[in-house]
């Protein structure tokens, strides 16, 4: 028979935690890390200024958070970026364009 069934988690095995690449992971360490140097060398009490430190944590978690159809929101912004920068042509040659027939 030869027949293979592959579960649709496969991929799953070579991530990180089943999540993340070693690339999320070394974005969201370096966010984290800018925020927390930040945070302990102002010691702050403004919220306004709190908030602005812990920016990049922030922007780096959303980056790598999962969602649905896409590996995280950074692979969705780049799909994004690139379909809506790219310019590109798509010819149609599907089997009901050279088997047309009129019905009258």
């Amino acid at each position: 028979m030869n027949q293979y069934l592959i579960p649709s988690n496969a991929k799953r095995s070579l991530l990180i935690f089943g999540i993340f690449n070693t690339v999320d992971l070394i974005i969201f360490g370096i966010g984290l890390g800018f925020s927390l140097l930040a945070l302990m060398t102002t010691g702050s009490t403004n919220t306004a200024i709190v908030v602005l430190e812990a920016l990049p944590g922030l922007i780096a978690g959303f980056l790598v958070f999962p969602i649905p159809n896409y590996h995280n929101t950074l692979t969705f912004l780049i799909s994004a970026y690139k379909y809506f920068t790219k310019r590109e042509k798509f010819v149609w040659k599907g089997w009901c364009f050279e088997n047309e027939t009129t019905d009258k």
